[in-house]
């Protein structure tokens, strides 16, 4: 009498960062909601100089969101119109060098654009990683199952089907980069301290079904 195996696969990965995600945030404030704007612009404007003043392309700074609010003030219940603030939310990714991280915060730092920003540590091509997972999860599962088998006194039979979600991995190192933005604290690349991110832990899991005899 034949029947089945459920064994979970659980695939693991250690993946040494190669590159870097810089977030900026700024914004513009003014009483006039079309100066307001135009301030945020000429921020943005200083950050697009200072990055391609040290070899990036303007499109290189991406836009994640931007947003426009009314800006009020609350004083024992009373409500008072402080006017507008424009923010945009932006990424910069790049190669991940300990150079090429210092050359650039040191530029994002001294633009003038008076951005807060922080530094998160990624891989270029995750869905390497995702696959080396893949490939992890089935061989652990395989492995369990043959064992389990084994110990049972049964066969390990076809393969009866395969459950997987495919859900997004995050594949960011857990080293914690911070940096007050200042330009004085930053006048130069030598202020930049140097890094190494530690490494990327990933996991992800599989389940498989097989047959037993």
């Amino acid at each position: 009498m034949s029947g089945t195996i459920t064994v979970k696969g659980v695939g693991t990965a250690k993946t040494k960062p190669d590159y870097v995600e810089v977030t900026l945030n700024l914004n513009g404030k003014n009483m006039d909601y079309v100066a307001a704007v135009n301030e945020a612009n000429e921020k943005i404007e200083k950050l697009q100089n200072a990055i391609i003043a040290v070899g990036y392309a303007k499109d290189d700074l991406k836009t994640l969101n931007f947003s426009a609010n009314t800006n009020y003030s609350y004083d024992r219940g009373k409500q008072e119109f402080k006017g507008y603030i424009c923010a945009y939310h932006l990424k910069l990714g790049f190669d991940f060098t300990a150079e090429a991280l210092a050359k650039t915060l040191t530029a994002i730092a001294n633009s003038g654009a008076d951005a807060e920003f922080s530094v998160g540590f990624s891989v270029k091509e995750p869905d390497k990683v995702a696959e080396e997972l893949l490939i992890s999860a089935t061989e652990n599962a395989r492995k369990k199952a043959e064992v389990l088998c084994k110990a049972s006194g049964k066969t390990l039979g076809e393969l009866v089907s395969v459950d997987y979600n495919w859900g997004e991995i995050q594949m960011f190192s857990q080293s914690n980069y911070a940096l007050a933005a200042a330009p004085r604290m930053m006048k130069a690349e030598a202020a930049i301290p140097d890094f190494t991110p530690d490494d990327i832990s990933s996991n992800d899991t599989v389940t498989f079904v097989w047959e037993i005899k």
